[in-house]
This record gives structure tokens, sequence and C-alpha cells, in this order.
């Protein structure tokens, strides 16, 4: 479903991500792991235009400090061109980190904005569907998503990425910040997203709550591939034990 192919992401005179080839099957779980500045999160906002976005950006106001590099396909087509937006048409869709939402409107205001290129059908399903995935944000859909907590926020902020209805959703360090129960639930809520059909590229820092559902991963340091297996394999490695997964 996704290659990523020798991809490289050069911001001025620093080097995010160097020569990183990956590949997302459809129906997976994958993740990606590495510590801070990896380049895990530049990976995932490169793969959903975001990167792009600013390079274009940049070169509006006359500069050129970001370079890429690299291919990327979906479904068999380059999309290293298209504009955010178009790779949500297509179905790729990014569910940030530190749980974005819009702090002044409600739950079901922020869930709906995700649906802003569906019918009303569609949103009305959607709905459904993330009140049914996070039973808590039925009973907070008409609180300011500003107060609730960090856990309800990442369950609204993944409810939103649902609501265009992707077919891959790159979901960034979705666990990061959240208690042990919280983040339970949303590794719980990431199992049934795939189990819908939607497949899921999971990036992580701390990799041992998300490793139950995977069915592959890598590992990045510098952002470059290390290391890369199945759950099994990842966990028999005793540097990446040791580095990523608390054992």
């Amino acid at each position: 479903m996704l290659e990523v192919q020798n991809l490289l992401v050069f911001y001025e005179n620093a080097l995010a991500v160097n020569d990183l080839s990956l590949s997302v099957e459809e129906g997976e779980v994958v993740g990606v792991f590495g510590s801070n500045s990896a380049g895990k999160t530049t990976l995932l906002n490169t793969i959903a235009g975001l990167t792009l976005h600013l390079q274009n950006r940049e070169r509006r106001r006359g500069g050129m400090r970001i370079t890429l590099g690299g291919r990327i396909l979906f479904e068999g087509e380059p999309i290293e061109g298209l504009s955010p937006r178009a790779r949500v048409e297509r179905g790729v869709v990014l569910c940030r980190e530190r749980h974005p939402v819009l702090k002044d409107n409600t739950v079901e205001e922020n869930l709906r904005l995700g649906g802003y290129l569906r019918s009303r059908r569609e949103v009305k399903q959607g709905l459904e569907e993330a009140y049914a995935l996070f039973p808590p944000l039925l009973r907070l859909r008409r609180r300011k998503a500003g107060m609730l907590s960090g856990g309800e926020k990442e369950m609204v902020a993944i409810g939103t990425a649902l609501m265009a209805r992707p077919k891959l959703i790159l979901m960034d360090e979705p666990l990061l910040g959240l208690s042990p129960l919280m983040q339970s639930e949303v590794v719980r809520g990431a199992r049934e997203i795939s189990k819908k059909g939607v497949t899921v590229l999971i990036s992580e820092q701390y990799a041992r709550p998300v490793m139950p559902i995977i069915d592959r991963g890598y590992v990045i340091e510098n952002g470059s591939q290390v290391v890369a297996g199945t759950g099994k394999e990842l966990l028999e490695n005793p540097e990446v034990k040791s580095a990523y997964f608390g054992v």
C-alpha cells in the first residue's frame, strides 16, 4: 500500500531523514520506533505532505531551507508531489503528535471538522463510529476540547482523523504524555481501527505498549533505518529491547 523509497529531508543545515526506505502492506499495523529527534515526526509529516507544504511556503518567501528527495508511493502511484489535501483525498490521513485539538470548539465540532471533505451521511456515520470506538467522547461531545485531559484529547484527535475516512492512518506518538491507563485505551483503539480495515503506521519513542498490536516494525536513528523486523524479532534483539522497549 505504502512504499517510501530513499527518502531524504534536509532542513537548512540539519539532516532529518537520511536515505530511509520502508513499506506498509494493506491491513498491517506497522511501528516506527526511535528516540527524540530520530526523524519519526519528519517521516510521517513528509508522507502526509506537510513537509512539502512547508518547502513550498519557504520558496514563496524566497528561501530554500528545506530539501526533499526520494519517492513516496501510495497504492502504486507516486504522491510525493501532491498537496496534503490531495493526499487526504487519496486516503492518507495524519493524526499529529501532542493531541492537537481546537480548544475553543466542542468535541463534536472538532470531529465534524475532520469530515469536511465528506458527505453529510458519511459525517453522521463517522460520528457514530468515533463514539463507538471511544465511548467517553459521547458523554463529552458538548464539552470544550480545551477542557479535556491529555488522553481525552488524543481520542478526539484520532476520531477527527478517522472522520476523513482514511485508508492509511499515520499516528505520530499517540501515547506521548498519557497515563498507562490512557495508553492502553489508545492502543486498544488502534487495534480496533485496524480490524475495521484501516491500515496503520504508528510512531513511538517508548515502543513496549504498542508491541502487541504491530505486524512489523522499524527502528530509526538519526533519520536512518537501523533495524527492521516483526514484533517478535525486534523483541528478541537485546539492544532494541534495552533502548526502546524498556525491558
